[in-house]
């Protein structure tokens, strides 16, 4: 009798020990510091206005307004900035040096197959940021080809692969660490055009009277691409309820007020896009 007890006492911790490993593995990397007490780090580049770092340091820009209020709302506050290059953020995230990436993250096959995104916050198009009257008359990659022009771009952004795929000749892109680079390199003739998303353009525009924004219309209407927050592959759980708390929140009137500031407006709510199709794009 006493060999059966030990016996079904051990078979009930076996079977303990592993629903315990198999609630751990599902719960993904996020939940185990949480229930450790620890903070979410929430990983970002210099990119006005998608996200930034105050001068205290704290995560400044919509995508970080819009993460936070998602998180708080959660139940979450206890949150760390964690300020880096743009280039190094799907890494940081895929070495768990981060837990979430903010920044206008564009939701792109290639990114997909690196880390998952929640549902889109909003769906953004390109630019190009040019000399004061465009005296060359960029609109589209296709000028920049016509007219063996230099390109300039931020590392990592989408921009550098389009140009790619739209014939731009490697040898005429030119990547520099941030836009505050790229808007350097444009003034100082060392490229023709500098090209980014339609947000920061019209940020760079507003900080030289040197340089100008062409009309984002121009671009390839394929161009407008939903932008996500950026989560670990094993952190399943944990990104369906931000989505969640997203749904009810996105295009609030609360949301809207608070996102003002950073120019972020309902045109650029999604429409109907989802993370799965964006996924799936050729």
């Amino acid at each position: 009798m006493k060999f059966i007890q030990n016996t079904m006492a051990k078979t009930l911790a076996l079977m303990l020990c592993a629903t315990m490993t198999a609630a751990t593995a599902q719960a993904g990397p996020l939940a185990d510091r949480l229930e450790a007490g620890e903070p979410i780090r929430l990983g970002f580049a210099a990119a006005p206005p998608w996200a930034y770092a105050g001068e205290d340091g704290s995560a400044k820009g919509f995508v970080n307004d819009i993460t936070i209020e998602i998180l708080e709302r959660m139940g979450h506050t206890n949150i760390e900035p964690v300020l880096t290059d743009w280039a190094g953020l799907i890494p940081s995230l895929i070495a768990s040096r981060v837990d979430i990436v903010t920044g206008g993250m564009y939701i792109l096959p290639a990114r997909c197959e690196n880390m998952d995104f929640s549902e889109p916050i909003g769906v953004f198009g390109d630019a190009f940021v040019v000399p004061s009257g465009n005296p060359k008359g960029i609109s589209t990659y296709q000028d920049l080809i016509d007219q063996d022009l230099i390109m300039v771009s931020p590392s990592g952004y989408n921009t550098i692969a389009d140009a790619k795929a739209a014939g731009v000749p490697a040898g005429n892109i030119m990547e520099v660490p941030g836009t505050t680079e790229m808007l350097a390199a444009v003034r100082a003739g060392r490229a023709d055009a500098g090209a980014t998303n339609a947000l920061e353009a019209q940020r760079v525009q507003s900080m030289s009277d040197a340089v100008e924004m062409t009309d984002p219309l121009a671009f390839p209407a394929e161009s407008r691409t939903p932008v996500g927050v950026g989560f670990h592959p094993e952190d399943d759980a944990f990104r369906e309820e931000f989505n969640a708390a997203l749904a009810e929140y996105l295009g609030s009137d609360e949301m809207m007020e608070k996102v003002a500031s950073e120019n972020y407006i309902a045109t650029f709510l999604p429409d109907g896009q989802t993370t799965a199709e964006a996924c799936k794009a050729d």
